[in-house]
C-alpha cells in the first residue's frame, strides 16, 4: 500500500530577524511560493499545505493556487503549528518543510521520507550534510549533529561537536551540519507536540532535543546538498543571486 506523505510548511509573518520574510518577493514570487513549488516537486509528497498565522499569508498562497490553513497565533514553534494541521490530515507521514528554504532540493524531501520508511522502528527523520567551511564549525547558527553508525542522532548542538582533540575536523573526521527538515509518522508528531519543553532544548534553542531528552530516536539521513535558509538580508540577496544564475 502506498504511504501518503503530506508536506506542511509552517509560515509565521513576524519572523524575529526578517519580519514578513515568507512574503518577500524573489524574482516575481513570494518566498513561500518557491518553497511550495519545490515541495510539490518531491515524488514522495501527495499534498502540500501552508500552516500560517496570518490571513495575508493565506491570501498570498491562494493567489498562486496553493492550499493554506490559518492556525493559532499562539503556537510556540513550527512543529506545534504543523501538529494542529496534522490532527485533521489523512496521512501516514507529515513532513515539516521550512518556509524560509526557497532553494530546498525536492530530492532531500524524498530522502527524509525514505529514511523514515526504511524501518518501522523509526518515528522521525531529518537530514545532515558534511560541513565543508571551517567558519561554520564555531558558528552557532550552524547546528552540528553527532550520529551513531546506524544514523541515529546522539546529539545536536550550536557548539562545535565533536571537539576532535587530537585530529583535524573535516579532514580526519567528518563534522555534520543539521538541515532542519523533518519527516514524522503522524501519530508520533501528535504525541511529540504534547510534550513540554525540555532543559537541553531550552538551553540550545533546538526543538529536536526534546525528542532525544524523552528517550526517542531520530534517524539522520545524509545528503550531499546544502540548503540556504533565509534569516537575514544578506541571505536573501545570496538566494536572489543564485536563482538568477539558475541554481
Amino acid at each position: 500500500m502506498r504511504v501518503k506523505a503530506v508536506a506542511v510548511i509552517p509560515a509565521r509573518l513576524q519572523a524575529s530577524r526578517l519580519p514578513g520574510k515568507v512574503l518577500i518577493d524573489i524574482h516575481g514570487k513570494p518566498m513561500v511560493q518557491h518553497v511550495y513549488e519545490r515541495a510539490m516537486s518531491a515524488s514522495r509528497i501527495s499534498q502540500v499545505i501552508v500552516a500560517c498565522d496570518d490571513p495575508r499569508i493565506a491570501e498570498a498562497v491562494e493567489r498562486f493556487g496553493g492550499t493554506a490553513r490559518i492556525t493559532s497565533p499562539d503556537h510556540a514553534s513550527g512543529t506545534d503549528r504543523i501538529a494542529e494541521v496534522a490532527r485533521d490530515l489523512d496521512a501516514d507521514v507529515v513532513v515539516n518543510v521550512q518556509g524560509d528554504e526557497p532553494m530546498l532540493d525536492p530530492r532531500d524531501i524524498d530522502l527524509a521520507v525514505d529514511g523514515l520508511l526504511e524501518d518501522d522502528a523509526w518515528s522521525m527523520s531529518t537530514l545532515i550534510t558534511p560541513i565543508t567551511l571551517a567558519e561554520e564549525l564555531d558558528d552557532p547558527a550552524c547546528v552540528k549533529a553527532v550520529v551513531d553508525p546506524t544514523g541515529r542522532a546522539l546529539y545536536f548542538s550550536r557548539s562545535r561537536i565533536p571537539f576532535c582533540r587530537d585530529i583535524r575536523p573535516m579532514v580526519d573526521h567528518p563534522v555534520y551540519k543539521h538541515i532542519g527538515l523533518y519527516a514524522f509518522r503522524r501519530d508520533f508528531l501528535l504525541e511529540y507536540a504534547t510534550w513540554p519543553p525540555t532543559p537541553l532544548q531550552i538551553a540550545e534553542g533546538l526543538e529536536q532535543l526534546r525528542v532525544l531528552e524523552n528517550g526517542c530516536a531520530i534517524r539522520c539521513v545524509l545528503t550531499p546538498r546544502h540548503s540556504i535558509g533565509v534569516d537575514t538580508e544578506t541571505d536573501l540577496e545570496r538566494v536572489r543571486e543564485l536563482m538568477a544564475e539558475g541554481a
